[in-house]
């Protein structure tokens, strides 16, 4: 097209110039149809220019040569891009009507917290307004302060359930997920039969624990009575000493499952007051050398000076409970290291045992209520199945996490970490052996 172009302008210019020969002025014969050429180019270049700022309201101009080529290129390219812009509107529309349905509500934030869109859902279990709230800060919608410092935070393992304004009498679970470059997808779920029933869960156990625990005493007191007696049939001194160890482990069970209801009655993070941690853990050390059967070694290693800020009675019930699991499973010739020391990151204690170990499936599950590894063993051992579980909510409630390397056939060790927050510095040297 281009060579037939530069052919027909050849040959206009050898006519021109051998008509401007004939006249005796070549030059100007040549310049006359150089003007000429370049009319009809631009009359060409202002139809196409009309065409293509109203080519949705008319057909495409009759042009010859390459602008000719010119309009059928744009053609092509003007039918690609509407059938594209067809083709991501369906998918637009089917993703705006797939989400409509979803039961959860879905918002999409920016790397700055921002609003860039939001589904039917959220939009009505959040009270967002479609035209209004595009844009602006999530946590200037969702006043509670709970859930700025969740957004705010980097701890989105777990979703956050409250309360909103615009739905008062709904539980919402809140929970966070990265996603692309700094941006984050908050889905908003109504979880308030599950939370009804969990709360119905928790006062039925609270209360029968409770309930149980009178009978229990009882029944244990005239087990007690009915062991020292002089006159018990020597044949039943094996049954009722059974008896007396099975009432023990229930009254062990219904101890820690009130110490768990408690726990899960009160809500948000614990401030509380410093605790000397080594003089916590030289009390727990002694108590475990003070057992008939016990480790043969069990070390004590304080590394810092600072205390740590929180509720002592739930430490201590926490601490106890790791400590008490260790030298549990530890065989007498075995070893029992206790650790406390503090870093960057925040105060760490860690208990390591040279006991039986954990397989590696069977960790996650460890802070489950009445989870066990070897039921047999365990309730050989006394264990309620209890103890990790109120570990995991006492350190919640502190801001902590626990961490758990098991070798089976080596031994584990499990790792309390407590934000730096919680670090008091300098309050005095603990003790150490």
């Amino acid at each position: 097209m281009w060579g037939f172009a530069v052919v027909r302008l050849a040959i206009a210019l050898g006519l021109g110039f051998g008509a401007g020969l004939i006249a005796g002025r070549p030059w100007i014969g040549l310049c006359t149809v150089l003007l000429l050429y370049a009319g009809w180019q631009l009359v060409n270049l202002l139809r196409l220019d009309h065409w293509l700022r109203h080519r949705s309201l008319m057909d495409p101009p009759v042009l010859t040569g390459v602008w000719d080529d010119v309009v059928t290129q744009v053609v092509r390219i003007y039918r690609r891009k509407r059938y594209h812009k067809q083709r991501l509107v369906s998918l637009l529309r089917e993703l705006r009507d797939s989400t409509a349905a979803l039961p959860d509500g879905v918002v999409a934030l920016d790397e700055h917290g921002q609003i860039a869109w939001f589904n039917l859902r959220a939009q009505q279990l959040l009270g967002l307004r479609a035209r209004h709230d595009v844009g602006l800060r999530i946590d200037s919608l969702v006043r509670q302060p709970e859930f700025a410092r969740y957004l705010a935070g980097d701890h989105h393992a777990q979703p956050l359930v409250l309360h909103v304004d615009a739905s008062p009498d709904v539980d919402l679970s809140l929970h966070v997920l990265p996603y692309g470059e700094g941006r984050r997808m908050l889905l908003v779920r109504d979880v308030t039969r599950q939370a009804r029933i969990e709360a119905m869960r928790k006062d039925f156990v609270a209360n029968a624990s409770h309930e149980l625990r009178s009978p229990l005493t009882v029944i244990a007191g005239y087990l007690e009575e009915l062991a020292d007696d002089a006159a018990l049939d020597p044949t039943l001194a094996p049954p009722v000493a059974e008896m007396r160890r099975q009432a023990a482990r229930m009254g062990t069970i219904i101890g820690d499952l009130l110490v768990l209801s408690r726990l899960e009655a009160k809500e948000g993070r614990v401030e509380g007051e410093p605790i000397d941690i080594g003089a916590m853990l030289a009390l727990l050390r002694k108590d475990v050398l003070a057992r008939v059967q016990h480790p043969a070694e069990v070390a004590l290693s304080i590394e810092t000076h600072a205390w740590l800020r929180g509720e002592e009675s739930e430490i201590h019930s926490a601490f106890a409970n790791l400590v008490d699991n260790a030298a549990k499973y530890t065989p007498p010739e075995g070893r029992v290291a206790l650790r406390w020391w503090a870093d960057n990151e925040g105060a760490h204690f860690a208990v390591t045992d040279t006991g039986p170990g954990i397989p590696h499936e069977a960790i996650p599950r460890l802070t489950e209520r009445f989870y066990r590894v070897d039921a047999g063993r365990s309730r050989a051992t006394g264990g309620s199945g209890l103890g990790l579980a109120i570990v995991k909510h006492v350190l919640q409630r502190h801001g902590a996490t626990l961490d758990i390397v098991s070798t089976v056939g080596r031994g584990s060790t499990f790792t309390c970490h407590f934000p730096p927050q919680r670090v008091v510095a300098d309050r005095g040297v603990g003790p150490s052996g």
